[in-house]
């Protein structure tokens, strides 16, 4: 389960001052996919480095996964995030000198894992595996970094953007495989888009507002990727 509880977390200093959280509190149990909503500077993206652990909120109390990122310091959250996070980004940030399979490699040896070729052959790139970045597309090169978050077997997963930059075809795949990598291993999942349509897909729905929640809800039914608007 991931908690938080009045999250404060402020940018810049006296007249340049932002305010990106104004005390947020939320709660998402273990195993849902939690999908959080918002314009542009709502704080969206804040809120989810402030809940894996890679910001530390100026005032509040984050718990995730039983543990208290708040109270930890920085070799702690390093180690927290190496053990229990798998992180998904717009962009890819992907290493261009390693190929696909040193790509995911590097995270499965992070946690030992040495199975990590079924998730090559999972995400549709086993033939590609000796590939580098720049050989590849835009949704392939996704497809590695979600392999590579996979690969660490994470309990809670973290997304931004995951299909921001694919068109409509691959950005389907892509939650496809997202979906059915959840269900398959029942890790906890949050992502954040301004595509409201990928909110139909998930158990929690988050819409945030000028850095605080504007409202959430819960779906009764969920959507597959194919079923869901564009």
């Amino acid at each position: 389960m991931i908690a938080a509880e009045n999250i404060v977390k402020n940018y810049g200093r006296g007249e340049a001052a932002c305010a990106a959280l104004k005390g947020v509190s939320l709660e998402i149990g273990a195993g849902e996919f939690a999908v959080v909503l918002g314009q542009s500077g709502s704080g969206k993206s804040t809120l989810l480095s402030v809940l894996s652990g890679l910001e530390r909120p100026d005032g509040g109390k984050v718990v995730c996964g039983g543990e208290e990122l708040t109270a930890m310091n920085e070799k702690q959250l390093a180690e927290f995030r190496r053990r229990e996070v798998g992180f998904v980004f717009q962009q890819y940030f992907l290493l261009p000198h390693l190929t696909v399979e040193g790509n995911v490699r590097l995270c499965a040896d992070l946690v030992k894992n040495k199975d990590y070729g079924e998730i090559i052959r999972a995400v549709g790139l086993w033939e590609k595996r000796s590939r580098r970045p720049k050989e590849l597309s835009g949704g392939e090169q996704q497809r590695v970094s979600i392999a590579r978050a996979l690969a660490k077997k994470p309990k809670i997963l973290f997304m931004d953007e995951p299909t921001g930059a694919l068109d409509e075809e691959t950005g389907r795949s892509v939650l496809d495989l997202l979906s059915r990598a959840q269900q398959e291993l029942g890790f906890t999942a949050v992502t954040v888009t301004h595509n409201p349509s990928i909110a139909e897909m998930a158990d929690r729905v988050i819409v945030m507002n000028s850095g605080r929640i504007g409202s959430e809800r819960k779906n009764e039914t969920k959507k597959s990727a194919f079923e869901i608007g564009w």
